[in-house]
């Protein structure tokens, strides 16, 4: 059912009903935006907006910030998603581990974002490696919590046929566990990318010059309210582009895995 749902989301007839409430809000903020409800230092309009994209892109600003912010989301990312898997795996597979470790990481899941921050800058100084951990936290509660989940309802009778072949430990989670629960595995993957990305602002509050995040809160310090919402949309269409091309990988491994299933 998941690799159905992902293809019928990929066809083009699909992403062309999904452009008609973008355009819809696009009109919308054209129409308040020039309605004098708001000012323009308030709410500019689109064209004000599409303005200083130029801006920033006549500067050579603008792809420096969304590589930086980019770089920072996939290795944080990198590192919070393979700390996850570990750690799920572990709690998901022994109730010892359940029972010691699920408690005390639920609860750090609840510190909000920017409750890290001065944390991470009186241990790690104000470089890349703060930046890098916020997000890489951000990413780890999702996947975390999906990959424990699953592997904890995971069919006991299969359990019992892996062993039964000889299966045990590592080669048991490789070989029988994992793909099991590979469909909920994948989804907790991009639910981390997602968090990722709203860790980030968080994260480009440390010290930064250079981001996606930087340039927010720039412009809200220097009145640049066309700026700011160029920021946000940035943040959006590229978090939006990420987890495009994840969907993807998610669709065509869940479909070679089907087809090794059906040939086996």
């Amino acid at each position: 059912m998941t690799l159905l749902a992902t293809k019928r989301n990929l066809r083009p007839g699909r992403g062309a009903v999904g452009l008609v409430l973008p355009l819809a809000l696009l009109g919308l903020w054209q129409v308040v935006a020039t309605s004098g409800v708001y000012s323009t230092a308030q709410l500019p309009p689109p064209t004000d907006v599409a303005t200083a994209f130029t801006e920033l892109l006549g500067r050579g600003e603008l792809w420096h910030h969304i590589a930086i912010s980019t770089q920072r989301v996939l290795i944080g990312f990198a590192v919070g998603g393979a700390a996850g898997l570990a750690l799920g795996g572990l709690v998901g597979l022994s109730r010892t581990a359940s029972a010691a470790l699920s408690p005390t990481i639920q609860a750090v899941r609840a510190v909000p974002s920017l409750a890290w921050v001065p944390l991470l800058l009186l241990w790690l100084g104000i470089g890349e490696t703060p930046k890098i951990v916020l997000v890489a936290i951000g990413a780890f509660f999702p996947v975390y919590t999906t990959v424990s989940a699953a592997l904890a309802h995971i069919d006991p009778q299969l359990v019992e046929v892996g062993r039964a072949y000889g299966r045990k430990g590592l080669g048991l989670l490789g070989t029988v566990l994992f793909p099991a629960a590979t469909p909920a595995i994948l989804s907790g993957l991009r639910l981390g990318l997602a968090q990722g990305w709203l860790f980030l602002v968080a994260a480009e509050l440390i010290a930064s010059s250079m981001g996606l995040g930087f340039l927010l809160i720039d412009s809200q310090n220097t009145g640049r309210t066309d700026i700011m919402l160029l920021a946000i949309i940035l943040l959006a269409v590229i978090g939006k582009l990420c987890d495009t091309v994840l969907g993807v990988a998610e669709s065509r491994l869940l479909h070679n895995s089907g087809r090794g299933k059906s040939s086996g």
